[in-house]
């Protein structure tokens, strides 16, 4: 890693996974007798761009979650820099790749939304974009997992699905090479790839 930073500084794009701790002077996180925070405070200035991949990297995640004993948080708010983000828990690898294609051919990185997410992954919300929207507008939503409504595929809303306030392109590019995705397999959205989702969008299972 070292040796890589060094011989082409500035020429490289880093990509982070996981918070960073920042309190006792990083302890909760060393990698080779090093903390997170020092690793990151080595590297990322010198890359080209940052990119943070997952929910920890891009907002803290669980990690963060309160009360936080270990005080992590994100690689731009550690090191109060700006950075990338394509969150989610997990995230989908196609926004990444999506995102490094942007670079290779365009040299440079995608536009971002306030966030620091790429607009052409996150500028939608999943409600916007979810085939059960139908049933929302008329007011068909499943109360009970294992119902008659559920096996109709009615709207999740009422169960605790955070698709109206969740950003991201899920019911488009799904997941496992197109297989599914959490509503489409009959699970409310979790608002993963929200900052501070662990806080901000439980409890999951009822209505906000």
């Amino acid at each position: 890693l070292h040796a890589a930073v060094k011989k082409h500084e500035g020429k490289f794009i880093c990509v982070v996974e996981g918070a960073i701790a920042t309190k006792f002077d990083g302890a909760y996180g060393k990698i080779a007798g090093k903390t997170f925070l020092q690793i990151a405070q080595e590297v990322c200035p010198k890359a080209a761009g940052v990119i943070c991949i997952g929910a920890c990297s891009s907002y803290g995640g669980i990690q963060a979650a309160a009360p936080n004993p270990g005080g992590y948080k994100s690689v731009g708010e550690a090191l109060g820099m700006k950075t990338v983000n394509i969150p989610g828990c997990p995230p989908n690898p196609v926004n990444f790749v999506g995102t490094v294609v942007n670079y290779l051919l365009f040299g440079k990185l995608p536009a971002l939304d306030e966030q620091g997410r790429p607009l052409f992954a996150y500028g939608k919300t999943i409600h916007d974009q979810c085939p059960r929207r139908g049933h929302f507008e008329n007011d068909e939503f499943v109360e009970e997992f294992g119902s008659e409504e559920a096996a109709l595929g009615y709207c999740l809303y009422k169960m605790g699905c955070k698709g109206p306030d969740t950003y991201n392109n899920c019911p488009i590019a799904k997941f496992n090479d197109g297989t599914s995705w959490p509503i489409e397999a009959g699970h409310p959205c979790i608002g993963c790839s929200e900052p501070d989702f662990w806080d901000n969008m439980t409890p999951f299972f009822e209505e906000a």
